[in-house]
């Protein structure tokens, strides 16, 4: 169950990120209030997650997996340019959650 939780709270990690985008610096309510609830959201899914996976592994999963997600949306959602080195950035966080995985460190 734990890598449930886990994945909602990647989700929700993705969601914050593009809601506190369109908060504008925290200019725009609705979505400002949105990111707080969605960030709320997020870190109770990975402390969910937490109980059974170590701490170091649950975190570095939901950041980077997170963090690959708002990449590939911020192409798809806003034209943004994929590169070369982002391209390098997603592999590199890609092979360091396998290696996470077969480290054995995540339950």
């Amino acid at each position: 169950m734990h890598w449930v939780f886990l994945g909602i709270a990647i989700v929700f990690e993705v969601a914050f990120a593009l809601c506190a985008n369109a908060s504008q610096g925290f200019t725009r309510l609705w979505y400002s209030v949105l990111t707080l609830v969605i960030g709320a959201g997020g870190t109770f899914f990975l402390s969910l997650a937490l109980v059974t996976l170590d701490v170091g592994v649950g975190y570095a999963l939901w950041t980077g997996l997170g963090a690959v997600g708002i990449v590939l949306l911020g192409v798809l959602l806003f034209q943004e340019r994929l590169d070369w080195r982002k391209l390098l950035g997603i592999g590199a966080v890609v092979v360091g959650v396998v290696g996470l995985q077969l480290s054995g460190a995540g339950a």
